[in-house]
């Protein structure tokens, strides 16, 4: 990884998640800069869902980022994986995967892991594991040493992974998006591992993406999702859905709880996306009623 970003770079892209001073690359620091970065950029599958995925290349990451977009685990962790190393942190990248609920545990690279270094930060950890990319975000760095983090709803918890020697095993709370997240050690200098895992993602029929509207967006104290026309919250008080009904309300909600105006595409474009969003969702309750 030796892409960086210029000073004005670092100063637009911590703007962009409500920061506006730079500090010493502290564990206060990183865990301030991974809270404002999921509680401002989803996770999201918009340009994926409207057919015009952007790459993972490293600048365009980054371009996606400084320009009021967002993207999923690719583009999340990669433009944060720059910015943190423009800041001073050292950072690494890991193969990973995530398990979805009833299937087996798997390190396929269809996630892109981070770790970060940081010695000085806590005698009995060398090393962070930070993620601004995965559905069930962890609030703050978690460090690599097993146990449970976190408070109810949102416990983690790590433990060395069954499927790569050596790795670790990230597992969210009960009711997250997935069982969880195995980890390989080793440590890549190239994204090229993951281009055909997100040409897979973003352009296959048969990806779980595939015409999926889904956001995920989270702050200190809930977490949200919407995923075509639902609205799902989940806090301490539990889970509650709602059915979004407008087209008005649908962009509201995008844009007040998930800081997604759709820069990207024009009135028409939103309408029809919202169209293809309400179909969908009326033919999927027509199925729930068989």
């Amino acid at each position: 990884m030796n892409v960086t970003l210029n000073p004005s770079e670092i100063q637009a892209y911590l703007k962009r998640i409500g920061i506006h001073n730079i500090k010493e690359p502290t564990l206060a620091f990183l865990s301030e800069i991974q809270q404002a970065h999921v509680h401002y950029l989803s996770w999201q599958t918009v340009d994926i869902f409207a057919g015009q995925p952007a790459g993972i290349d490293l600048q365009e990451s980054i371009q996606l980022i400084l320009q009021g977009r967002s993207g999923y685990c690719f583009h999340l962790n990669g433009a944060f994986s720059v910015l943190l190393r423009s800041l001073g942190f050292t950072v690494h990248w890991h193969r990973a995967g995530v398990q979805p609920y009833g299937e087996q545990p798997r390190v396929n690279s269809f996630h892109l892991g981070l770790s970060v270094s940081l010695p000085d930060a806590d005698p009995n950890v060398e090393r962070w594991i930070v993620d601004v990319g995965l559905g069930g975000m962890p609030f703050e760095p978690l460090p690599l040493r097993y146990g449970t983090y976190g408070s109810a709803p949102f416990t983690y918890t790590l433990m060395p992974s069954s499927v790569a020697p050596g790795g670790w095993r990230l597992e969210y709370e009960p009711n997250g998006p997935s069982e969880g997240v195995d980890f390989a050690p080793e440590e890549l200098t190239s994204l090229k591992e993951f281009i055909p895992k997100h040409e897979f993602y973003s352009q296959s029929a048969d990806s779980p993406w595939h015409n999926a509207f889904l956001l995920r967006q989270r702050h200190a104290l809930q977490s949200s999702e919407l995923r075509g026309c639902m609205l799902r919250t989940h806090d301490r008080d539990g889970i509650r859905k709602m059915e979004i009904q407008t087209y008005t309300e649908w962009k509201d909600v995008l844009a007040e709880k998930f800081y997604e105006p759709l820069l990207n595409y024009t009135e028409l474009e939103r309408k029809e996306m919202w169209e293809r969003v309400q179909a969908a969702h009326e033919e999927w309750k027509r199925t729930q009623q068989v």
